[in-house]
């Protein structure tokens, strides 16, 4: 016993100080990806089939379920490339180190998988995406400057090879740094968890969105127009300025102070329609009286041509008094390729005539681009509120700065 104990601490210390290279590479780009591999370069992948059960349910209880750490269950919907398609038999693959920071070996664990430890499991998605992971929050490595993460990997039914996605990291983690999430790559979507409270349990709803920045898949977003950036990535921290609103005359970020619930952004360029922009702004701000605290709205305007602020911000004021607003923010950048306000992040197209992007809890779930104000665009906008609630809308963020008056643009 006390030998098998050394060579787990060995096995353990091994992987700790090889950075933990069994699952990315995490300077791999889309332009190195070889030979037409869908997602590229994967060291070890073949992992996940060591002990992986014929039969796979779409929940899971991991091994670490049972130490005496932070219960978490992950659960979300896998979707397909258009993040609105539910895909179903997507075999998930994860692991993660103990409440220390170890990836803990165990009596009767493969040798073979030693450096992925004995904290691993599997899920495949119903005929409706659906997947939970029941486990305990994962510990950083000891004395190392790196988050907590959990390791994920794809397998999916109609392609050969298996390939991995961004690690799931905690939003509420202070060693996730600004600098490290402006890094991410966002292979499956954002691979920020962030947590809600119930009782004595963790909840991170986390949506995948098969393909999503993933090197050589076989199937591409079709875009008769390219403007924002995709369903399941976060919608960026960016410091516009607010010429009318409830933060008139600040540059809080729209993400960071009201990212807890719905979001629309409503981004306008180099071609306003300011009759149909009035009728959106109208139906925002009465979207926004019905939903309360649930829905934050935002108007971006970002016309390069002629730029004055001053000008610019007596405009925007002029519309909001014209249209008596009280809810939305009138906001205003130099241009969407700013830098300075942060707005380039946002990759909006300056020539198109509107992209309203729409996210929950900071994750984009649903956008449009060159949207026209009718009746039939107005419900539905309404109805992608109403049914992307999730089954977790009304709990409390673990860690919810977005009921003070803190602009965490600094630190995000």
């Amino acid at each position: 016993m006390l030998l098998k104990t050394h060579f787990f601490s060995l096995a353990i210390l091994t992987c700790l100080l090889q950075s933990c290279n069994g699952q990315t590479t995490s300077n791999l780009s889309n332009s190195t990806a070889k030979g037409g591999v869908v997602g590229g370069p994967f060291e070890n992948g073949e992992f996940m089939y060591i002990g992986m059960p014929e039969n796979i349910n779409l929940v899971d209880t991991s091994g670490g379920w049972t130490q005496k750490g932070q219960k978490l269950l992950i659960t979300g919907t896998i979707y397909k490339i258009d993040g609105k398609t539910p895909a179903p038999n997507v075999i998930l693959y994860y692991y993660h180190t103990d409440i220390n920071g170890v990836y803990a070996g165990k009596q009767g664990l493969d040798p073979r998988v030693l450096r992925h430890g004995y904290i691993r499991g599997w899920v495949k998605s119903d005929a409706t995406g659906k997947y939970a992971i029941y486990t305990v929050r994962p510990a950083p490595y000891p004395n190392r400057n790196f988050e907590a993460h959990i390791h994920p990997s794809l397998k999916e039914p109609n392609i050969d090879k298996e390939y991995y996605i961004d690690e799931f990291v905690f939003d509420d983690d202070k060693l996730l740094t600004g600098e490290k999430r402006k890094k991410l790559l966002n292979r499956g979507g954002s691979g920020i968890l962030r947590v809600f409270k119930k009782n004595d349990m963790q909840i991170a709803e986390h949506n995948i969105i098969l393909g999503l920045n993933i090197p050589n898949y076989p199937e591409t977003i079709k875009e008769k127009k390219q403007s924002g950036l995709q369903i399941g990535e976060d919608q960026p921290s960016f410091m516009p300025f607010h010429a009318f609103g409830p933060d008139k005359g600040s540059r809080a970020c729209p993400v960071c102070k009201y990212g807890r619930y719905h979001g629309i952004v409503y981004f306008v360029g180099n071609n306003p329609n300011w009759e149909d922009i009035k009728k959106w702004l109208i139906f925002l701000e009465e979207q926004s009286v019905a939903r309360s605290k649930y829905l934050k709205a935002y108007f971006v305007y970002g016309n390069s041509n002629d730029y004055s602020k001053d000008k610019r911000q007596k405009q925007l004021e002029r519309i909001g008094v014209d249209l008596n607003l009280k809810n939305i923010a009138l906001t205003f950048v130099p241009s969407f390729s700013d830098t300075e306000s942060e707005a380039n992040l946002n990759k909006i197209n300056q020539s198109v005539e509107n992209t309203f992007i729409i996210y929950r809890n900071r994750t984009i779930f649903d956008k449009f681009i060159n949207l026209n104000p009718t009746e039939q665009n107005f419900r539905l906008l309404a109805k992608e509120l109403d049914t992307n609630k999730g089954d977790y809308f009304d709990l409390d963020l673990l860690h919810d700065d977005t009921e003070k008056n803190v602009d965490l643009h600094r630190n995000h």
